[in-house]
């Protein structure tokens, strides 16, 4: 069983990342985890294997030349959503794990992408380039039908629950709204449900997922952080541009250096921080070298964000975090959080910085003054009744219209607007249904990541009042790691038979 286990978590021709990590015969060993965390932090520079590689380095090169060259924007525009969802293919048919972080990838970069064609080629709204994160995702659908008809007996009952409840939303707005609206709309509630029904269906491969999403938001985190924090100092000309035409208000800040809410390489703050919050959480159980310069650049670009739904979304998840783990790991986790503060606290207190955090983190405890709490207050008085009286809905593609509101600043009224009774109930039943699942076992104390999985989630669940959490890449951080973490309770359930299982036979009577 052990060597069944190793076998699966190194290379192969048909998975694509190295791991020893998270084995029986590897785990808590010191040299191990030392070596691993060195070797597997730039274990990508071997670019193996070869074929999938060529196919992403292939995919990228095309895409920096265009726009360096200022190829034509229809091109690229055309070009980068049909490459990603080529490549993404290749990935989900032959490399899963490959699959797994370039679908994250994707959803990290593809509105940086966006800017800079249009900063080259001229404004364009809607923009086909955004097209590339759902749709590289909805390849996991392929998942769905394959295990459809035994979801249940496998723990997908609560997935099917969600899916009913989408369902009945798209098939409500195709009669109520336009027929785009409603595709649109479908494109950012169905993929993350499905990438989320993926990883939890795949839970037999749970320590390689575990550790390709480990490091796949490792870089994201020192990658968009330090690029966050370079686009608050320097306010580069596709972001100046992209504010200028997107934005009407001075909600995001200005378009000038020093002047902006950052939102690195995505569309605005509060997706941003989500992806972060998500990131620093992670990193707080990480073991790579990296994980300090990550920290530095990550923690100083989520408070520029300014979003407070973040940075509660943050508290909440540390919260539940810290208890779960076991002494040991609580103490090296009160040290990391020290360190943290030590590179953190000192650069976020300097000029323009505190003038820009400082008074933001105040308005947390003075909600009588804070603007923004005020008028999502008189938004749900407002629309709160209207909302609650919604037994049908009125199907995906309805936008939620207040003076108070923005149309993504609440998901209790999306849903109810959007799915109705009908369509709300089956999803969050659902959702309820993971976490009480989460919450009934044991793995978080014997595993970080787990912990961090169950955490992550509940901290974008708390923001359900304050942002719509369950679509776009909110919603990705959201079941994504909800997948992953019923996916690790299968997983450690599992190990605990096998290894009952082995003791039982090892004690029992040669006949």
């Amino acid at each position: 069983m052990i060597f069944q286990e190793q076998q699966r978590l190194h290379y192969s021709s048909n998975r694509g990342t190295p791991s020893c990590q998270g084995t029986p015969s590897c785990q808590g060993t010191p040299s191990c985890q030392e070596t691993s965390s060195w070797q597997g932090t730039l274990s990508w520079l071997s670019f193996r294997p070869a074929l999938a590689w060529s196919a992403i380095l292939a995919f990228a090169l095309m895409m920096a030349l265009g726009i360096l060259a200022g190829v034509g924007g229809g091109f690229l525009r055309l070009l980068f959503p049909v490459g990603a969802v080529a490549v993404g293919g290749l990935l989900y048919a032959r490399y899963s794990l490959l699959y797994v972080g370039f679908t994250w990838w994707i959803w990290f970069l593809a509105p940086l992408v966006r800017r800079l064609i249009d900063q080259q080629s001229g404004w364009q709204d809607p923009s086909i380039v955004l097209l590339a994160p759902p749709l590289v995702t909805l390849i996991s659908a392929v998942t769905l039908l394959r295990y459809l008809p035994s979801a249940h007996l496998r723990g997908g009952g609560p997935f099917i629950l969600c899916f009913a409840g989408v369902l009945y939303g798209f098939l409500i707005g195709l009669v109520q709204n336009s027929v785009a609206g409603t595709v649109v709309a479908l494109l950012n509630w169905l993929p993350p449900l499905l990438f989320g029904f993926h990883l939890f269906i795949h839970w037999q491969e749970y320590p390689a997922y575990r550790q390709t999403i480990q490091r796949t938001f490792l870089w994201g985190v020192m990658m968009m952080g330090g690029y966050g924090i370079w686009q608050y100092l320097i306010a580069p000309e596709w972001d100046r541009f992209w504010l200028t035409n997107a934005v009407d208000t001075n909600v995001f800040g200005y378009p000038e250096p020093l002047g902006m809410r950052i939102w690195s390489t995505m569309n605005s703050p509060q997706p941003f921080a989500a992806v972060m919050m998500a990131g620093l959480i992670l990193l707080l159980s990480s073991r790579e070298r990296l994980k300090f310069v990550a920290t530095g650049a990550g923690y100083l670009s989520f408070l520029l964000t300014l979003a407070r739904s973040g940075w509660l979304s943050w508290g909440a998840a540390l919260m539940l975090y810290f208890p779960s783990l076991k002494s040991h790991l609580q103490v090296r986790l009160l040290v990391t959080l020290m360190i943290m503060a030590l590179l953190v606290v000192p650069l976020a207190s300097i000029e323009p910085l505190a003038s820009e955090i400082v008074p933001r983190l105040e308005s947390l405890s003075d909600t009588q003054e804070d603007g923004s709490y005020q008028a999502r207050l008189e938004g749900y008085n407002e629309l709160l009744g209207e909302a609650l009286n919604q037994g049908m809905g009125r199907g995906l593609g309805t936008v939620v219209e207040s003076d108070y509101l923005g149309s993504n600043d609440s998901s209790i009224l999306t849903f109810l607007f959007s799915l109705g009774w009908m369509g709300t109930v089956p999803y969050l039943t659902g959702m309820l249904l993971i976490f009480f699942k989460l919450f009934q076992g044991a793995e978080a104390q014997i595993d970080p990541f787990a912990s961090a999985a169950r955490a992550i989630s509940f901290g974008i669940f708390a923001q359900m009042g304050l942002n719509v959490a369950m679509i776009g890449v909110v919603g990705m951080v959201l079941w994504g790691f909800l997948g992953m973490g019923l996916a690790a309770s299968r997983y450690h359930t599992h190990q605990k038979f096998v290894h009952s299982k082995t003791i039982n036979h090892a004690f029992s009577p040669i006949v």
